[in-house]
């Protein structure tokens, strides 16, 4: 498959590798990933069971933490590899779904916190919240992958 639109310029591709934030987010993807794997796992248990509430809230909020400091860091990284903050013409339409799933995600720490959502619906927003980050790292993982490509097709990525 060729891929003719490069990811990065050559100099943007030099700053990519040169950042440290470009480390900190391999570190923090799949430690966002394995806290989502847990929490679904006890998400599930609590929507199967009724029991184990407080930990599935826990495990939510220490993923919604994970999300923040990915789009935080990620954010920092954007702007040194791109000269942007978000929206950068390489990852822009990542961003903008990114912007959901950090919407639902600080949704349900409203209703978590202000209440007027029952137990059982806050565990359903949280499976929301899920699904739509899972789409939104596949985003991520198929833009990775292009990037791949393109340096073993001798591209400048």
């Amino acid at each position: 498959m060729k891929i003719t639109k490069s990811l990065y310029s050559k100099e943007e591709r030099a700053k990519r590798d040169a950042t440290v934030w470009t480390l900190v987010q391999a570190i923090l993807a799949p430690l966002q990933f394995l806290a989502c794997l847990i929490s679904v796992g006890l998400v599930l248990r609590y929507l199967l069971t009724g029991n184990g509430y407080e930990l599935a809230t826990i495990s939510i909020i220490v993923k919604t933490i994970f999300l923040y400091l990915i789009m935080l860091t990620g954010s920092i990284w954007e702007k040194v590899v791109f000269g942007k903050y978000l929206f950068a013409d390489s990852f822009f339409w990542e961003d903008v779904f990114s912007m959901l799933v950090i919407a639902l995600h600080t949704i349900y720490l409203y209703f978590l916190i202000a209440g007027g959502m029952s137990e059982s619906g806050l565990m359903y927003l949280a499976l929301t919240a899920y699904a739509a980050y899972l789409i939104n790292a596949g985003q991520f993982l198929y833009k990775l992958r292009m990037a791949r490509m393109q340096m073993s097709d001798g591209v400048s990525i």
